[in-house]
């Protein structure tokens, strides 16, 4: 028997290498292997390659390259901007605001400054995910020292209204930081025209090596450390830097910021083409997130009637990746916290499926899945006693 297809779809979870990306890594591992931080030939030229990469994260938002600083992944840099904003403000007030959609890397972090002493606003969502500006207008206080709102949302892929976020903080002169984790390779970013003054990133999310993040923090921001120890970027997060995976991340930021409209356009193709497939072969089906306001490539719906956990077991047997907003393979019972807060009843919000498309899929694989996914969607509800009583009740209508 021949080796099982795979239909990798949860791209918005991580991202494979490329393979010119992985050829920069391999080949930095074989000649910069000097400590970036000593004085002689090999060093400097490890040194030089960080700077490079630099220059390339800077670029594509719009930054300068002093602005930029490494970090391991998206939940490190999340972490420093809001704990590092929170300590060096702290005299000035103790309010933060941010969304109840954030990424946990976000949440948890606020939640623990909460535990320290400060006190946070959790903005609610619309339907469709969309965070108010004049929520957040309404919400500052002469105590407010920090804002942290996320460009997109991992789950159900609804784009915030940053710049306009990021102006009311602006005219309230208070730091303004996004997670664009997501963001970055999907959308174009601007961090002056945005009004962003921190803003995280991971490199996994757009073909890039795991393991590897940055920071942007504008020029004049007021943050602390967050890792101490010696005088590695710019004295401001110390350790020996990863120097083959901030060489792949410089190299897959470029790749993945090169000529984004094309590269949206062929992803949104195939993802409405997987979507409205979807929509017409299944009933009791709705899309989560805004309907235009989102990422090219994300889908989420929920399947009302069963859970998303099974569904997914059954796609992985015919050799579909996809992920769900149900968390029970961490150990809890509970929907997707962004499900809950756009106003899915818990047991639709078990019933849903995250399909995120990237640059290897193809129109086969999209009508692949619109051949298999009808089929589990239909075999689960048959065994379903939620969908049992839906039809014994439409009968007796």
């Amino acid at each position: 028997m021949g080796e099982k297809r795979i239909i990798y779809l949860d791209h918005a979870a991580t991202t494979p290498v490329k393979p010119s990306v992985a050829d920069t890594m391999w080949s930095c591992m074989n000649t910069h292997f000097g400590n970036p931080s000593s004085i002689y030939r090999i060093a400097r030229e490890s040194r030089n390659a960080i700077e490079t990469s630099r220059a390339q994260v800077a670029k594509a938002v719009g930054a300068e390259p002093g602005e930029i600083f490494f970090t391991s992944g998206g939940s490190e840099s999340d972490n420093w901007a809001i704990k590092g904003v929170a300590f060096a403000n702290r005299k000035k007030g103790n309010h933060i605001i941010t969304s109840a959609i954030e990424h946990h890397a976000v949440l948890h972090t606020c939640q623990y400054l909460e535990k320290e002493g400060f006190t946070v606003t959790y903005l609610p969502v619309d339907h469709y995910g969309l965070i108010d500006p004049a929520d957040l207008e309404r919400a500052i206080t002469d105590k407010t020292i920090l804002i942290s709102i996320m460009y997109a949302n991992n789950e159900i892929g609804t784009i915030e209204p940053v710049a306009e976020l990021g102006a009311i903080a602006r005219k309230h002169k208070i730091p303004f930081h996004t997670d664009a984790v997501q963001a970055i390779g999907n959308v174009p970013i601007d961090v002056r025209t945005q009004n962003i003054d921190l803003l995280s990133l991971s490199a996994h999310k757009f073909y890039g090596p795991k393991g590897c993040g940055a920071l942007y923090i504008r020029k004049g921001t007021r943050i602390d450390n967050l890792i101490h120890g010696g005088g590695q970027e710019n004295r401001r997060r110390a350790g020996t830097e990863n120097i083959a995976a901030i060489v792949g991340m410089g190299k897959a930021i470029g790749l993945a910021t090169a000529d984004i409209e094309w590269h949206n356009t062929q992803i949104r193709t195939l993802r409405d083409r997987l979507l409205n497939g979807i929509l017409e072969k299944i009933p009791h089906a709705r899309l989560n997130g805004h309907p235009e306001k989102r990422l090219p490539s994300n889908i989420n719906i929920s399947f009302e009637f069963i859970e998303g956990e099974s569904m997914l077991l059954w796609l992985d047997d015919e050799g579909i990746c996809a992920s769900t907003g149900s968390a029970c393979t961490s150990g809890s019972l509970e929907p997707s916290h962004v499900l809950l807060a756009i106003g899915l009843p818990h047991e639709v919000a078990h019933g849903s499926l995250r399909l995120t498309l990237g640059d290897a899929n193809t129109e086969a694989d999209v009508d692949f899945v619109l051949e298999v996914l009808p089929k589990v969607v239909s075999r689960l509800r048959a065994m379903s006693p939620l969908y049992k009583g839906e039809k014994e009740e439409k009968r007796n209508v």
